[in-house]
């Protein structure tokens, strides 16, 4: 497999003189002095100009010649090299792709929407160029499959794998290293070097979104209910702590959880409690 190789082409300005020399001196001889063999020289300066090449700034110029590589020219500016070449312009500045959310399945097979930015640039010349049949399509393409094949290694969250020590949705930046290194692997055939890459937009698909947009509100729940009524027994004990330290009222085993009853309730209740005052005895 051939390596990109640098072109030393000649200066540019240096041969548009050459051919201005060719031409316009020629022109002027065939016409006062009808020195037709002259037009020779007009025939090598016309095939010539084919050879001029300009090299913007952050930008390449592949060489081929009759099926050949010759070279690649990197440098900037205005140049001259043989007019046989077949010359192939590769942009090296660095591009953004902003891939749409595809859908792909997670580990454990729930369907999700995944999407991906990144960027990237050509470093070899000669494998965008001939390695592959069109390298910026080969990135769309290749870059999808790493989504697909990331996605596939984890979950997106650990509700249904508890175990899971990493999640699309909780790995950060250790999951965008992976996909970075995946799609680096991946783009190595076309020369291309991934400067980074990570995720951009994750959630359920539609379809089960709804049903999972409830699971997470009732985990939410259940979570908040647990701290709820720790807090409420922690209260309940410090509240028949203090009544029998300071002999406020003696309470017997059945007073004690009629007490505790009435106080959970009004401790864990998600609506506001009323009170019902009673000015006679309690029994």
């Amino acid at each position: 497999m051939k390596n990109e190789k640098e072109f030393s082409a000649i200066s540019g300005y240096f041969a548009l003189f050459l051919i201005f020399l060719l031409i316009v001196p020629s022109i002027l001889g065939i016409i006062f002095f009808k020195m037709i063999w002259l037009v020779a020289l007009i025939l090598i300066g016309i095939v010539g100009i084919p050879g001029l090449v300009i090299v913007n700034p952050n930008e390449s110029s592949v060489l081929v010649l009759f099926g050949n590589y010759n070279g690649t020219i990197r440098k900037n500016g205005f140049w001259w090299t043989n007019p046989f070449f077949v010359k192939k312009k590769i942009s090296l500045r660095a591009r953004n792709l902003d891939s749409d959310p595809i859908k792909v399945n997670d580990k454990i097979g729930n369907p999700i929407m995944i999407g991906v930015v990144m960027v990237w640039k050509v470093k070899e010349t000669y494998k965008a160029a001939f390695d592959v049949d069109d390298y910026v399509h080969f990135v769309d393409i290749q870059s999808e499959a790493a989504i697909r094949k990331l996605a596939g290694h984890y979950p997106y969250d650990n509700f249904e794998d508890e175990k899971a020590e990493m999640t699309l949705r909780s790995g950060g930046e250790d999951v965008n290293q992976m996909l970075e290194n995946e799609i680096s692997e991946r783009l190595q055939i076309a020369g291309i070097e991934v400067i980074e890459a990570r995720i951009n937009y994750i959630a359920y698909a539609q379809e089960i979104a709804g049903a999972m947009l409830k699971r997470q509100q009732a985990t939410a729940i259940v979570a908040a209910r647990f701290k709820i009524v720790e807090g409420a027994v922690s209260m309940v004990e410090m509240a028949l702590d203090e009544l029998s330290k300071k002999n406020i009222i003696d309470l017997d085993e059945e007073k004690k959880a009629t007490m505790v009853s009435n106080l959970m309730v009004v401790l864990t209740s998600d609506k506001d409690v009323a009170p019902i005052v009673n000015t006679g005895s309690i029994y």
